[in-house]
Parts: structure tokens; C-alpha cells; sequence
């Protein structure tokens, strides 16, 4: 299987971040504080836009729902604060900014339709534009977003490459037969979660994020199940 979209994904957010570690050195807190606001109001229209692609509603509800009660019963939010904490203190970046920038980073950058577009595009037909061009974009966001989140942004390289590789491996199985209702239901239900991020990020409210992850790969059964019936 060739990855080179994913590895180019990679290499572009590498670069952006650094730049935007250098970038938020010079920037004063008040500078960061309005860069931050922006990331969340951003994150909020782009879930939005993407959950209005929900082709059976019922669909996302029972997603969330028991993908919710999954996550709290493996207690991901735990198992994934532990993760970055080790990887904080062992690069002597922790704390809760440099969480919640590895989550936002990965979230922002795995959750669009380009992402899970581009997989099928490289795992079916060998083609990598849009993932050439998803690098483009998630390139110039990753300074943005390093400046005002730090440097888990950077981090979150480890999982965009694990999910988009493995999303490609996938499609290059199975994606030519993905029903078009089992892609709609992932992305809608990607759009929920970074509504829900770009809440916490303004500190509108606290949710889970954590914990509905499982909700993704539940919307994916749950449309195949629904195509069943």
C-alpha cells in the first residue's frame, strides 16, 4: 500500500506547526488569547457545515449516543489524558494546553470529508489531489493553531499519520463499495464532535470530547445496519 498523500499530510503540518511554535515566541498573550478565539469559532462553523451533511439524523443521534456510553465505559478521556501527560513531561511540554492542542490538532485535521475522500482516492485509484491539497490547507492551519495551542499541534502528527494510513489501508479493501449514506454519517457525525470542540475551546461549556470518539467508527456500523433494514 502506498501512502504518500499521507506522508506529504504529515510533512506539511510538521512544517506549519514548527513555524507556528517560532511565531507564538513572539506573539504577546493578548495576541494568543484572540488567535485561540478564532480556532474555536472556526471549529464551530466547520463542524456545522459538516453536520449538515447528515443524510439520516437517527443515524448520528444513536451514534453519539452509544458511542458516548462506549467511551465512558473504556474511560478514554483517562486513558488519553495519561498519554499526553508521559509525552508532556517526557519533552517537558505538559499541561492542560499542550492536551487540548494534540486534541484539537487531530480532531481539525482528521474529521473533514477531504480526509476520508482523499483515503478512497489514494487507496482505490492511486490518485493523491486531494490529499495534496488537504496539505496545502491543514499546512497554513497548523501555524495558526501551533501559535495559539502550542506544541501539541505538533504532536498530533503521530495520530493524523496512524488514522489517515489506516484509513487509506482500509479504502484500498473496502472502498470502492463504501456506500455513499456510511460516508455521510461519518462526516456528519466528525462535524457533532468539532461543534462540541470548538464549545470547549471558547469555553462555552465542557464536553467530552474524548469519550465520543467511538461514536465515528458506531456511525459507520450504524449506517451499514440501517442500509440492512
Amino acid at each position: 500500500m502506498i501512502i504518500t498523500g499521507t506522508l506529504i499530510n504529515v510533512a506539511a503540518v510538521t512544517i506549519g506547526s514548527v513555524a507556528g511554535l517560532l511565531f507564538h515566541a513572539r506573539l504577546p498573550k493578548r495576541f494568543v488569547t484572540v488567535t485561540f478565539q478564532g480556532i474555536g469559532l472556526f471549529t464551530i462553523v466547520l463542524g456545522v457545515q459538516m453536520a449538515l451533511k447528515a443524510e439520516q439524523w437517527i443515524v448520528i443521534i444513536l451514534s453519539l449516543i452509544i458511542g458516548g456510553l462506549l467511551g465512558e465505559l473504556l474511560r478514554l478521556d483517562v486513558f488519553f489524558e495519561s498519554v499526553a501527560n508521559r509525552i508532556g513531561r517526557r519533552f517537558k511540554l505538559g499541561g492542560n494546553r499542550f492536551n487540548e492542542g494534540l486534541l484539537t490538532a487531530f480532531l481539525l485535521f482528521c474529521m473533514g470529508s477531504m480526509t476520508i475522500l482523499g483515503a478512497i482516492e489514494e487507496g482505490v485509484q492511486g490518485s493523491r489531489e486531494l490529499y495534496y491539497i488537504k496539505s496545502l490547507m491543514d499546512g497554513i492551519s497548523s501555524v495558526a493553531l501551533a501559535s495559539g495551542l502550542g506544541a501539541g499541534v505538533l504532536f498530533s502528527i503521530v495520530p493524523l499519520f496512524i488514522y489517515q494510513a489506516g484509513l487509506t489501508w482500509l479504502a484500498s479493501i473496502f472502498g470502492a463499495f463504501m456506500p455513499a449514506l456510511m460516508m455521510s454519517s461519518l462526516t456528519a457525525t466528525g462535524g457533532v464532535l468539532l461543534v462540541g470542540l470548538g464549545l470547549n475551546i471558547l469555553e462555552v461549556t465542557k464536553i467530552s470530547i474524548l469519550n465520543l470518539l467511538p461514536s465515528l467508527l458506531v456511525s459507520l456500523l450504524s449506517a451499514w445496519l440501517f442500509l440492512l433494514i
